[in-house]
């Protein structure tokens, strides 16, 4: 059904039809309050949650948050106590993650950039949950935050938010919908958490050799980089290929991808050429590649990528595959921590030139046992790259449901 003007979704349930109500969101609640402004000293009885706890549908926690004394505990909860199922809503610093307070068999307690909503009966608490995510409410939170040096939203401002909701027959079918897409997401995160820590698990013994493959026991060989590696430079004034740079976290991005446009402009005449199975070394730093990262070309047969990259091959001397998990595992982090003599440079990339790179000792197997090594690791990220991917399709899923399912 199209929408009009009544206040209806574009997506119903069969059998209801009837028009949606428009409420403040203080009339459907019967408690709205955020969590503690004092400062507590550190104890040791009560977690004291913030915002950054918060994640999409979870409270996500651990020992390395604070906690606070049994005093301040009950000081914080002298008037309420948080009850299961209470919605709860980040409205400092990142506003609108939306959760529901599960059971738990440990103290919690939150900070002021948590806010705590518990609907009256009329009021399914997850289809609260559910339309406080649609894009028509985040926006109308957004709306009335206070956008200074952190962003924040006033419970006095909160209260007058406008939801749309419908009898509770519906708000339970849709509610029950959505929490199998959301259970689903949940076990493909959980999936993917499992796969990443499998992953770094699998890089660290092999390349600590802590794994061999039976019938390979002879001891890795001590080589320079440069000794089975050939320099790539150059292009042949092909201007019309697929123009790549390098993401830590993501390997191969063309430059619409990483920057939603192409940025070489006249720079383009010098980049390298790069085919596939040939490597580069990105040697700018990051958060999450400190001594920088290098990446196999495997997405496309040719492509340019900044000369300012280190490019070269291996071919027939060592797997490129190999050479890539090897620097993924950080085993050559502490050559190359020798070369920096004066940190970042203003342009983020190391100091560290192609010579010096070339002259790095990194320990190889056999030739064989680097292709075994290079194809379990390669199936192995195939199936993380595979759930990372249903993930996002499962989330882009629910974000169509939720604008199709409310008003």
């Amino acid at each position: 059904m199209s929408k009009g003007t009544r206040n209806v979704p574009a997506l119903r349930f069969k059998g209801f039809s009837d028009a949606w109500e428009k409420r403040k969101l203080i009339d459907q609640l019967s408690l709205l309050k955020d969590g503690t402004h004092g400062t507590h000293k550190d104890g040791n009885f009560a977690f004291l949650l913030s915002a950054k706890n918060v994640i999409q549908d979870s409270i996500v926690f651990d020992d390395s948050d604070r906690k606070i004394s049994e005093d301040d505990f009950n000081d914080i909860y002298a008037n309420y106590h948080i009850k299961k199922n209470d919605v709860l809503l980040t409205i400092v610093g990142t506003i609108g993650r939306v959760a529901l307070f599960p059971r738990l068999t440990v103290p919690v307690a939150f900070q002021r950039s948590v806010a705590i909503l518990r609907t009256k009966p009329t009021l399914f608490p997850y289809f609260l949950a559910l339309e406080l995510q649609t894009p028509t409410i985040q926006s109308k939170i957004k709306a009335r935050a206070n956008m200074s040096a952190q962003a924040g939203i006033y419970l006095g401002d909160l209260k007058k938010v406008v939801i749309s909701i419908p009898k509770s027959e519906e708000q339970i079918e849709i509610a029950m919908s959505l929490n199998r897409l959301t259970n689903l997401i949940a076990a493909t995160q959980d999936k993917l958490e499992k796969l990443s820590i499998l992953q770094r698990g699998f890089l660290q013994h092999f390349f600590a050799q802590t794994w061999r493959f039976s019938g390979y026991s002879h001891v890795w060989e001590n080589h320079r980089l440069g000794d089975v590696a050939t320099r790539v430079r150059g292009n042949d004034g092909r201007m019309n290929l697929p123009i790549l740079t390098i993401s830590a976290g993501k390997g191969w991005l063309t430059q619409e991808q990483r920057f939603s446009q192409n940025i070489a402009g006249n720079e383009l005449k010098k980049y390298t050429l790069l085919s596939k199975g040939e490597l580069s070394y990105n040697h700018g730093n990051s958060k999450l590649a400190e001594y920088g990262a290098v990446f196999v070309l495997k997405q496309f047969k040719e492509a340019l990528v900044p000369r300012v990259y280190h490019s070269f091959n291996v071919s027939g001397k060592a797997d490129p595959d190999f050479i890539e998990y090897l620097f993924e595992s950080g085993v050559p982090n502490h050559e190359l921590r020798k070369l920096i003599s004066s940190g970042a440079r203003m342009d983020g990339l190391l100091n560290i030139n192609y010579d010096s790179f070339m002259n790095i000792s990194v320990l190889l197997p056999s030739i064989e046992e680097q292709n075994k090594i290079a194809r379990v690791l390669e199936k192995l990220k195939k199936l993380t790259d595979e759930t990372r991917l249903r993930l996002f399709n499962l989330q882009q899923a629910k974000k169509s449901l939720l604008r199709m399912l409310f008003p």
